[in-house]
């Protein structure tokens, strides 16, 4: 189970880098604002510093999860303060897909399965080989 555990983690991870790259180095970028629903390059160069904020909030969980799976790779697969920080980490990447599903509706759907399934595996994964 920790190897899967692991490899969620991994994947929620990687995807909350890619989030960073996208919010805080590529957003003026059309592709990129038009993939999040913005209307015009005056709306993201408008919502810029907003966006290059968020996306170093992904770039600190995905940080916090990539220590996680260091702490529990390299050490006994006990490690309290490895789980500890995947099952934060990743417990917030989930939060965060509900907070977006709730306020943003079916609009939002994909991209809260996106940002959550691989984070939701991790966590309970997590707490059962930590256990």
């Amino acid at each position: 189970m920790t190897a899967l555990a692991l490899i969620f983690a991994g994947i929620a991870a990687l995807l909350h880098v890619l989030f960073f790259k996208l919010e805080s180095l590529d957003w003026r970028k059309p592709k990129t604002w038009k993939t999040f629903g913005l209307a015009s390059q005056a709306d993201a160069d408008t919502t810029a510093s907003l966006a290059f904020n968020q996306g170093f909030y992904n770039l600190f969980l995905a940080i916090g999860t990539a220590v996680g799976i260091g702490l529990v790779a390299l050490t006994d697969d006990r490690d309290t303060i490895g789980w500890t920080l995947i099952v934060f980490a990743c417990g917030s990447m989930l939060a965060a897909a509900i907070v977006l599903i709730s306020s943003g509706g079916k609009g939002y759907a994909r991209a809260a399965a996106i940002q959550g399934v691989p984070a939701l595996l991790a966590v309970a994964t997590s707490l059962v080989a930590a256990s």
